[in-house]
């Protein structure tokens, strides 16, 4: 069986607009989703994410490339395949003078699925409790859950969730949040697609970063934001004057910050402290800036920008 749940291998999509423009939404895209835990889609409103999606799902024609879902090529075997995937692309639409178990009891039936499967999927949502009201009376997060609870009916082993947060409110997001993370451990492989960086960084395990339609970087998330040699350190000094021009004599870019120092481009921190030490200059404190997914994602987008991106 093959190692990943998602794989694309040069897609690429490619759409006619006024006078004939050509509009590349996705570029020669690599993508590859490991099984299990909770996989970042990121990229900013625009970049080929929800295109993608609707590729993997046969919603759009790819103009060229490969697609696998859980090991099958798509879209030639997806009707064998679709059965193990959920997906909530956009709003479904549900009865709203139904409550929200009857919704759900209508879908199982129509599928062919056990009735006792609705009250499984509304607990894993969190909505015990209010699956006897009708939609109509549900707030947004609520018919987010919802949303959810009815691709869970199938018990897919990959769920497919587009911008699943938008428009909800500081509760709604941390809930919807929380629900992900638990359908990741519980052995469900989670595509989350998102534009919020905080939000990938809080939830998943792993990431893939795309700009413009094409992969930027993709890996583990601590891995990502791991500090990497040469990355910034703040050096608290009793002479920052004189520390200066002997940090930026050992090859290193240095920037006066108040009573301290910015040192980029040192392998450790503790080259700093031998260099200053030397010269009798006592380093009084080290920090280590910590990267978080926004900077390499600027870092990521800025470099593509100027190797001549689209």
């Amino acid at each position: 069986m093959s190692e990943l749940a998602i794989e694309t291998r040069g897609l690429r999509k490619e759409f006619r607009g006024a006078r004939g423009r050509r509009h590349l939404a996705v570029e020669d895209l690599d993508l590859q989703v490991p099984y299990g835990g909770v996989h970042g889609f990121l990229g900013p409103n625009g970049s080929g994410k929800t295109t993608t999606i609707r590729l993997l799902l046969g919603l759009a024609r790819a103009s060229a490339g490969e697609m696998r879902l859980l090991g099958e090529p798509v879209p030639r075997a997806l009707p064998q395949v679709i059965g193990r995937v959920g997906a909530v692309v956009e709003q479904p639409r549900f009865l709203p003078g139904f409550t929200g178990e009857r919704n759900l009891a209508l879908l199982a039936r129509a599928a062919g699925l056990p009735e006792q499967r609705v009250g499984e999927s509304i607990e894993r949502v969190g909505l015990a409790g209010r699956e006897g009201d009708r939609y109509r009376t549900y707030s947004l997060g609520m018919k987010q859950r919802l949303a959810i609870a009815a691709t869970l009916l199938k018990k897919p082993d990959l769920l497919i969730l587009d911008e699943p947060t938008n428009g909800l409110d500081p509760g709604g997001i941390r809930d919807i949040r929380g629900m992900i993370r638990d359908l990741g451990r519980s052995g469900v492989t989670v595509l989350l697609s998102s534009h919020l960086l905080a939000e990938v960084q809080q939830v998943c395990d792993s990431v893939s970063i795309i700009g413009q339609g094409r992969l930027l970087s993709s890996g583990r998330v601590g891995d990502l934001v791991g500090r990497e040699p040469g990355a910034a350190v703040r050096v608290g000094v009793s002479d920052p004057a004189a520390a200066q021009p002997l940090l930026e004599q050992a090859g290193w870019r240095v920037e006066r910050l108040g009573d301290g120092l910015r040192v980029v481009g040192a392998p450790d921190p503790a080259d700093i402290s031998r260099v200053l030490g030397e010269q009798s200059i006592w380093v009084r404190a080290l920090t280590a800036e910590q990267t978080d997914l926004e900077s390499v994602f600027l870092e990521l987008t800025d470099r593509d920008r100027q190797k001549g991106g689209r």
